[in-house]
């Protein structure tokens, strides 16, 4: 599970009654609107929502957003998702403009962006043979591109995202079910402890990025090499060295300074990425070891590896 550069929803409170527009007094209701890139996942991630309680309508127009809220609210829905999408044409204003208004009318609303790399995007679309909703005449990338543009203030004001990029069914199962199956009341955080590879990229949806490089590469060890982080012999050549012990706990200090202040201004996700080379030693080690950190610490963690199993 990821989060935005930016962002974050306020925490979840008592909320008084809000009326509808018939003058009918619902309930405030749990809201997640699902939009994000074509091919993407979306309906995916709508059906595993759909699991987890929530009642999802599938490609809804913005402007039908709250009159279908204040439907449920006055029945009882208490978790509603709607996935909204370029098919509903000149949707990024007024889906923005709906969620404020749903906001002003007492409820809870969020925004899950989802969204994957070009060259994963143009690899489904070719295996389903299907074309791009902004593509018209021009290439699959041209409406890719389109596409990115148009959602460019949505994905800004998002609350989570997602990149289904490497995430089979099971793990982007287990990233939506981390972020909303153990909601409480107090809205707590919920950290991702991402592991990359900076040859392949930073990931887009960090908040903090850590650089686990400094520390010697078990790719120069040839029983360690085919191996991976989190197997025993490799994790501890990598918290064995010298510098990853005070790394880490100084580290740890400065994610204790964080979070509280995090939990504070109401973030509700948080994306701590280390790197090193490649994404299968350091890295994957060492966000093993901080995701431990947290756990204990009291903050809902797991960790996950972007480029475990590349090349």
């Amino acid at each position: 599970m990821t989060t935005p550069p930016e962002g974050g929803v306020g925490p979840q409170r008592d909320v008084a009654p809000s009326a509808d527009p018939t003058g009918t007094e619902t309930a405030p209701l749990d809201v997640v609107v699902v939009t994000g890139l074509s091919g993407s996942g979306k309906n995916t991630v709508g059906r595993v929502l759909e699991d987890l309680g929530f009642y999802v309508v599938d490609n809804l127009p913005p402007a039908l957003l709250q009159p279908m809220v204040e439907l449920g609210a006055r029945g009882d829905l208490r978790r509603f998702a709607a996935v909204v999408d370029v098919r509903s044409r000149a949707f990024s204003t007024d889906l923005q403009e709906s969620i404020r208004a749903l906001a002003s009318a007492g409820h809870r609303p969020r925004v899950l962006y989802v969204h994957a790399r070009d060259e994963v995007l143009i690899r489904r679309y070719e295996s389903n043979r299907r074309e791009h909703p902004l593509q018209g005449s021009g290439r699959l990338i041209d409406g890719i591109a389109a596409e990115r543009a148009l959602l460019t203030g949505i994905a800004g004001d998002a609350d989570l995202w997602v990149d289904t990029s490497d995430l089979n069914v099971h793990q982007l199962r287990a990233t939506l079910e981390n972020a909303f199956d153990r909601e409480g009341p107090t809205s707590p955080l919920t950290a991702t402890v991402l592991s990359f590879g900076f040859k392949y990229g930073l990931p887009l949806d960090a908040d903090l990025v850590v650089d686990a490089r400094f520390l010697p590469n078990p790719h120069w060890v040839p029983e360690l090499r085919p191996r991976t982080g989190q197997d025993p012999d490799v994790r501890d050549y990598v918290l064995g060295q010298a510098d990853a012990a005070p790394f880490l706990a100084r580290y740890t200090d400065v994610l204790r300074l964080l979070i509280p202040g995090y939990r504070r201004e109401g973030k509700r996700y948080l994306t701590l990425a280390v790197g090193c080379t490649g994404g299968k030693h350091r890295s994957v080690a060492i966000a093993e070891e901080f995701a431990r950190r947290l756990v204990a610490d009291g903050v809902q963690a797991v960790a996950q590896h972007r480029d475990l199993g590349r090349e």
